[in-house]
């Protein structure tokens, strides 16, 4: 278990007002990354594209790995749920 030195940073740390959890709404959609080289490396490649136009990324859950051929060569497909915080536009 953590341990906070001041009582009020842990409802700092975790949003957290009057003891109550903060009030948050997250988007998930689905992505696709692609490598020659590894699966791991197709998801790395879909999230740090994603990370590119999309704000407050906060769990990417692997969903599918396949292997996609093309001109006989195996191309690591790793299908991905990310999720992100969702924020009202300015108005």
């Amino acid at each position: 278990m953590v341990e906070f030195r001041r009582p009020e940073a842990r409802k700092e740390i975790f949003g957290l007002k009057e003891g109550k959890m903060a009030e948050s709404v997250y988007k998930v959609i689905e992505l696709v990354g692609t490598s020659t080289e590894s699966w791991e490396k197709a998801a790395a490649v879909a999230l740090e594209r994603a990370s590119k136009s999309l704000r407050d990324l906060r769990v990417a859950e692997v969903t599918r790995f396949d292997i996609h051929l093309e001109d006989e060569k195996p191309v690591y497909r790793t299908k991905l749920s990310v999720s992100f915080r969702y924020h009202l536009e300015q108005q």
